[in-house]
């Protein structure tokens, strides 16, 4: 199984869902096929990663591109980077379903437990802070 054949279906979902292709799409070198770079041209998007070919030999263009294609791998470190997370601290790396439903279900949760936890992270903080605000004394040491 090559995952790399994936793309042009997952573009024409996010196309079906939202009614326009993306702008972009980040995605690992093993996308990088010349069906997917195609594809990717023929509909005006741009697929992340290294260039094929030889670098252009205009400066300001090469340094527009080495800019852009430091954008895209930070969007995708971020993205990765709570993957990273789900696997190590949610469970997302030992997912022991059989069933490909059960499985599909098991990682919606493990996300749902993950946004639920960020909510009240935030939420514990503002009020926190508001209290903070409202009244210092009622954060500072008896002793004091």
């Amino acid at each position: 199984f090559n995952e790399g054949n994936t793309l042009i279906a997952s573009v024409e979902c996010y196309n079906q869902r939202y009614g326009f292709y993306p702008e972009a799409v980040q995605a690992d070198k093993i996308y990088r096929n010349k069906d997917n770079l195609r594809y990717c041209a023929e509909r005006g998007i741009r697929l992340s990663g290294p260039r094929l070919g030889r670098p252009p030999a205009d400066k300001t263009l090469q340094k527009e591109l080495r800019q852009l294609e430091r954008q895209d791998a930070g969007e995708r470190n971020a993205v990765e980077g709570k993957f990273g997370e789900g696997k190590r601290r949610y469970g997302l790396a030992r997912i022991m379903a059989r069933l490909k439903e059960t499985a599909e279900s098991v990682i919606c949760l493990q996300f749902l437990v993950m946004n639920l936890e960020h909510r009240l992270r935030v939420l514990l903080f503002n009020f926190l802070r508001y209290l903070w605000g409202q009244n210092r004394a009622f954060l500072r040491p008896a002793f004091w």
